[in-house]
């Protein structure tokens, strides 16, 4: 070990945490997502949370244990800003959809607007629904930003998982918009 660890690796482990801590406090708001409902438990979550998860998610860590970069702390903090802004995205969406999914006439929600689906649910085209068609996928890749960028820009390693996440949320919202 270099001793005590950069600021670029406080910032990947932290802003994970956060991340672990946001999902283990707001479970509930797991079980109602694409995953849990529609695919099931099988070999793709399972393998998923158990393996791939772990691994795509400790890519950063692992580089910066090779990698150390300098980080100033301008810098620092324009990467927390951006982590916040990603983090703030993400929790509000996901909160305002599993608001509306458990109980629509919540007051909290029975404002917002919504559209029927094919197959006959609702959707919400108002609230952080009105600005993108998934914040909450947006939210996520601002995350998934933020946790590279202490990386650096000379290596593409770092950005494995921000690319791969990128390209399985497209997937995901093109599975999204069949199942509407």
């Amino acid at each position: 070990l270099r001793g005590s660890p950069s600021l670029a690796m406080v910032l990947v482990n932290a802003f994970q945490v956060v991340y672990v801590m946001d999902a283990l406090w707001n479970e509930e708001t797991i079980l109602t997502t694409m995953d849990i409902v529609h695919d099931g438990f099988g070999f793709m979550l399972a393998f998923g949370d158990l393996t791939w998860v772990p691994f795509t998610y400790s890519l950063q860590s692992y580089f910066l244990v090779d990698h150390p970069q300098d980080l100033s702390v301008p810098a620092a903090a324009a990467i927390i800003g951006l982590n916040a802004l990603g983090y703030i995205i993400f929790r509000r969406a996901n909160s305002q959809k599993n608001i509306f999914r458990r109980n629509p006439n919540d007051p909290r929600v029975v404002g917002l607007e919504t559209i029927p689906t094919a197959t006959g649910k609702r959707l919400l085209v108002s609230g952080w629904w009105g600005f993108v068609r998934h914040p909450n996928y947006l939210g996520d890749l601002i995350m998934a930003l933020a946790w590279s960028l202490p990386c650096g820009l000379m290596h593409l390693l770092p950005y494995f998982y921000v690319t791969y996440f990128t390209v399985l949320l497209i997937h995901r919202e093109a599975r999204d918009r069949k199942s509407t």
